[in-house]
Order: structure tokens, then C-alpha cells, then sequence
């Protein structure tokens, strides 16, 4: 009985530890990757910029190929929505807010399992013959402790999608 209330209470103690540690890490995040395509700033656009161009390149669609998608709003460019349901890969939403053809692409992503809402941009800068893709994302955990611990990760966790989604917009973007 006495292991059982010490376990208990080792227990408590790590729950009250995360939580306090985690009222004093930041709500924020930021995650950045960038890639050289060699292949035109307007023929990258077109890749992202239509939500339906994503299903080609992006790890998440890649990773879930049964993903329920539903696509709103325009075809491309500022209102296309399309929102995920998924097992593997969580539940969200993605508005294009912003369209700049051949410059960049910016939305919100929404993911209702946190109740967050980040802000990202594409952005594609010529470089010599090609483009130099750069995605970021920032966002806010909110004021739930637990959830500063998801924004202390942020980068390690989606960094490693992003660089698998630009590496996927690039084999789509230099095919012939």
C-alpha cells in the first residue's frame, strides 16, 4: 500500500511539474524550411496554390492517402479552403488568405483538436534558373500550459513535414 501511495504521489508530482514548467514556456512558434526548385516561380505557384495541387507533394496527403478531404471557395488563390479529416494525421483546416502568382501563397490553418489557428506563407523568391521555396508557419498554443510544450516542439515535430512536403513540390515541380 505504502508503493501504491508513493507512485501515486510521484505521480501528482510530475503532472504538477509539467504544468508549472509549462506556464512559463512561450505560447508561440515559429517553423521555417526552404528549398531550390529548378523550376519556375510561376510553375510552383500553380502547385500550391490550387488546394487540390497539394494531394502531389504535401507528407501529410502522402502519409494518409484515404484522408476525406472537402474543398470550398474558389479553385485557387485567396478563399480556397479545403478541410482534412484523418486518423493518422489529425483533423484541419486550411484558407488561403493571401495570393500573389509567382510570389507566394499565404493562409490559416486551423486544427480544431487544440482550437489554434496558425498563420503561414509559401513564399518563392527566383534563385538563377529555378525558385527558392520558403514555407513558415507561426502560431499560438493558447494559454492552456500543456499545450506550450506542443509550441516547444513545434519545429522539430513539423519541420521535419515541411522539408518532406518541399521535397515532394520539388519532384512535382521538375517533372518534365
Amino acid at each position: 500500500m505504502r508503493i501504491l501511495k508513493w507512485v501515486a504521489g510521484v505521480l501528482v508530482g510530475l503532472v504538477v511539474l509539467l504544468v508549472v514548467v509549462g506556464l512559463f514556456l512561450p505560447a508561440g512558434f515559429t517553423v521555417a524550411r526552404s528549398a531550390e526548385i529548378a523550376a519556375p516561380p510561376e510553375k510552383v505557384y500553380a502547385l500550391v496554390a490550387d488546394p487540390r495541387g497539394w494531394k502531389q507533394w504535401s507528407a501529410w496527403n502522402k502519409r494518409d492517402p484515404l484522408m476525406q478531404i472537402d474543398y470550398s471557395g474558389p479553385p485557387s488563390g485567396v478563399g480556397a479552403k479545403w478541410a482534412w479529416k484523418s486518423r493518422s494525421q489529425g483533423d484541419g483546416e486550411m484558407t488561403f488568405t493571401a495570393a500573389e502568382p509567382g510570389r507566394r501563397v499565404a493562409f490559416d490553418l486551423y486544427f480544431p483538436d487544440f482550437g489554434t489557428t496558425s498563420k503561414g506563407e509559401l513564399r518563392f523568391d527566383p534563385a538563377g534558373a529555378g525558385t527558392r521555396v520558403t514555407w513558415t508557419m507561426n502560431g499560438d498554443m493558447g494559454k492552456n500550459p500543456l499545450y506550450h510544450w506542443f509550441a516547444l516542439g513545434a519545429d522539430s515535430m513539423v519541420g521535419k513535414d515541411f522539408a518532406e512536403g518541399l521535397a515532394g513540390l520539388k519532384a512535382a515541380a521538375e517533372k518534365p
